[in-house]
């Protein structure tokens, strides 16, 4: 799995003009599922999500993660981030989960987040979805389990 995540003052999604996730300032991790992606991979990623240290501490150095500063994760499907790019000038989606088993482990990620962790919100899956951020930095890590 792969979780693009940006440090953000706040964040929100957005599905036909109605909000329908939003945090104060956090993560926003859009996040692609892979093939050969199963709950192990999402737990993983969860866990590197929650504890990678991209907050500042009192000396201003990243050395503080989502749970110790205790802000807000939004998680957003995002199908692209599977993509095939390394060669030609289109991308290719063999290597990118079929939307049953994506969906499935996306909805299986919400619900982890949601259990530990506080406040946590996401986009829906296969919808067409507006994704507003001020990122802050702007920081920005590609995550991958």
């Amino acid at each position: 799995m792969i979780g693009l995540i940006q440090r953000v003052s706040r964040a929100r999604v957005s599905v036909d003009g109605a909000v329908i996730g939003e945090i104060p300032a956090g993560l926003l991790a859009l996040i692609g599922v892979r093939r050969d992606d199963d709950v192990s991979q999402a737990d993983r990623l969860l866990e590197r999500m929650l504890g990678y240290r991209v907050f500042a501490d009192a000396e201003g150095r990243m050395n503080r993660s989502l749970r110790d500063c205790g802000g807000g994760l939004l998680l957003v499907p995002q199908f692209t981030l599977a993509a095939e790019t390394r060669k030609g000038t289109r991308p290719g989606f063999s290597t990118a989960a079929s939307p049953d088993q994506a969906e499935a482990l996306f909805t299986y990620l919400v619900a982890q987040a949601a259990s530990m962790h506080r406040p946590a919100a996401s986009g829906r899956f296969g919808a067409d979805m507006a994704v507003e951020l001020v990122n802050d930095g702007p920081v920005t890590f590609w995550l991958e389990s």
